[in-house]
């Protein structure tokens, strides 16, 4: 038996040969029997694969937040133009999040990860023909748009994985998907700190050349051993109901402010070093790389904590620590204290792993509530929620990409008119509280014991536990 496995009513599986496209044509995670004997050995194979494919996807698309370290006096862009360049990779970014969602069921997982890890070679080879002193800033502007295809790459990546998983499993392999790709930013920046020490600021076209063979490698080994599968094709009703669905929307504010944050800090770190502390290029590349990595790491134990605890439950606790956290910063940077400021923010980058992770997790655990209201039960209940949920991790994702974008012009603003990021940390405060209100009142309140105790209409899912 090939490891598709069999169906679960005991009929023998209708499987092409791999030159058909690898198409699995029956996958049910839920069926324990399945789950152990087949299908937990190809989801582990298409999991690896796809954070290998998610984590090059990645470091493209941060590459801008490294690359903006090279441009000395001599090519002519301030600080804010610099925050521009990384802002326009990040909107491209969270933009393309959404036909990328739609792209799994339109053709395939795998199929769509060979086809979009290989246009990751467009941008990675533009940017080693552009960075030059004297080329057009509108060229540097479209070079960066173009970085952005590495941003879409995730959405994709997390809708297709949490096809393959059952839901007690989703929070952990959603977090080990994430937080792999994730992982694509510290990387990038590690590797673009080697080549300042060794080779100079003068060489930024070294660390492109890591990454065209790199590209190619996962192009092929997902198109060898990953598989597309056939229940999740052509299912284009599942996006227009996730986006009917007030739930994909109130998720998008709490992710804007986890990933957002994330991918926010982690392209605007190193600018922030250069403008508020006057940190030279080497010595803000050496320490750009150590906040993405720890909020990197710690994704997938936010989503095991929320597969324990609750994900709404983790998530609040850690949006009152991002506050706190952004306090820190906001002290230390008005008392120039650079120690302090790094503290807080590398604690900030910490927290906002964790929060991506337990934030995704709702997600599923959202879906199959509802469907668990609606009267579905068993099978059925896990397929309509694992329908919805992967349909709206496209959406959501988009939505916490933005947050990125936000982050960054924010600190553009700020600097442009207060000389430090003060402001911008401010209102990032504020956002922090704004969502765990948020989380509090959708996911965790309790109605106060006033009045009669009303039992709950059967139609109303039960969200405390998601």
């Amino acid at each position: 038996m090939t490891d598709t496995g069999t169906a679960t009513d005991g009929s023998p599986p209708r499987l092409p040969a791999r030159g058909a496209g690898r198409w699995i044509e029956r996958w049910d995670p839920e069926d324990t029997a399945f789950w152990a004997e087949h299908g937990r050995r190809i989801a582990r194979r298409n999991l690896v694969l796809s954070i290998l494919c998610e984590h090059i996807g990645f470091s493209v698309w941060s590459l801008w937040s490294v690359l903006v370290l090279f441009l000395g006096p001599e090519y002519g862009i301030d600080a804010a133009g610099k925050f521009f360049l990384v802002a326009v990779a990040t909107l491209v970014g969270a933009v393309l999040r959404v036909p990328y969602t739609f792209a799994v069921a339109r053709f395939g997982g795998r199929n769509w990860t060979v086809f979009s890890v290989a246009l990751l070679l467009v941008p990675t080879a533009a940017a080693a023909f552009a960075l030059r002193p004297g080329t057009p800033y509108p060229v540097f502007l479209l070079v960066a748009a173009l970085a952005g295809v590495g941003g879409g790459n995730f959405a994709s990546s997390m809708t297709n994985i949490n096809s393959f998983y059952p839901l007690r499993k989703k929070g952990w392999a959603l977090g080990l998907n994430a937080g792999g790709g994730n992982l694509g930013v510290p990387v990038v920046q590690l590797l673009g700190l080697l080549v300042i020490a060794t080779a100079g600021a003068s060489h930024p076209r070294l660390l492109l050349a890591v990454y065209l063979p790199l590209t190619v490698a996962a192009a092929v080994l997902a198109a060898l051993f990953m598989d597309n599968l056939r229940p999740v094709r052509n299912d284009t009703g599942a996006a227009r109901d996730a986006a009917r669905d007030p739930h994909t929307w109130i998720v998008s504010l709490l992710y804007l402010g986890t990933f957002g944050s994330f991918i926010g800090y982690g392209f605007a770190f190193g600018l922030v070093l250069q403008t508020q502390f006057a940190r030279t290029p080497l010595q803000a590349a050496s320490l750009t790389f150590i906040g993405p990595l720890l909020g990197s790491l710690v994704r997938p134990v936010g989503g095991r904590l929320a597969d324990r605890y609750g994900g709404a439950r983790i998530t609040l606790v850690n949006f009152a620590a991002m506050a706190a956290a952004t306090g820190v910063v906001i002290l230390a940077s008005a008392r120039h204290s650079l120690p302090v400021f790094l503290a807080g923010f590398v604690a900030l980058f910490a927290l906002s792993g964790l929060g991506n992770g337990s934030t995704y997790k709702m997600i599923p655990g959202i879906f199959h509530a509802k469907a668990l209201a609606k009267g579905l039960t068993g099978a059925a209940a896990a397929a309509h929620g694992r329908r919805l949920s992967g349909a709206a991790m496209g959406l959501i994702g988009a939505v916490g990409a933005l947050g990125g974008l936000g982050i960054n012009l924010a600190f553009r603003q700020a600097f442009q008119a207060a000389g430090t990021g003060i402001p911008a940390f401010v209102a990032f405060l504020g956002c922090y509280a704004l969502c765990s209100a948020v989380t509090w009142a959708v996911y965790l309140r309790r109605a106060a014991p006033t009045g009669p105790v009303r039992k709950p209409e059967a139609s109303e899912p039960a969200l405390a536990e998601v």
